[in-house]
């Protein structure tokens, strides 16, 4: 196995409401959603997903049907078993990007501040309660 990740899918239960967070609060670029044309039936997931094209060739998917096309069952929503982080170049661009998920509907559940390891860095969860991490490492630069 090659040591990269292509592709990070999140489960959401809200297609639109999803992309609405990501595309317009957020401002990630994306082509909307996709793959309406399979609706999915009593054993084939649904099609319908949007997908954003981060920097560096990381594909974040936004997907409704995850835990069927997967055949499991539909996990209860939680948070806190993994984060998913994003570098910015600053203290302030931390702060920016927090206050611009909260205003996007975001709930804020830590407020940027200093880690006693050097960093700075808040958290939110998404829509859906996923845990997202923005950080500012005075030792790395954002990409």
């Amino acid at each position: 196995m090659k040591p990269r990740v292509d592709v990070l899918t999140l489960a959401v239960a809200d297609l639109g409401r999803a992309l609405a967070f990501y595309r317009d609060g957020l401002g990630l670029p994306t082509e909307g959603v996709i793959g309406e044309q399979w609706a999915g039936d009593e054993q084939n997931a649904s099609g319908a997903a949007a997908m954003f094209e981060l920097d560096g060739g990381l594909i974040l998917a936004l997907y409704p049907d995850l835990a069927k096309d997967a055949d499991i069952p539909r996990p209860a929503p939680q948070s806190g078993a993994f984060s998913i982080g994003q570098l910015v170049d600053s203290r302030e661009a931390v702060d920016e990007l927090l206050a611009r998920a909260e205003a996007a509907g975001a709930t804020l559940l830590e407020p940027a501040r200093e880690r006693p390891w050097g960093i700075y860095s808040g958290y939110f969860q998404d829509l859906d309660g996923h845990l997202w991490e923005v950080i500012w490492n005075p030792r790395a630069t954002a990409t």
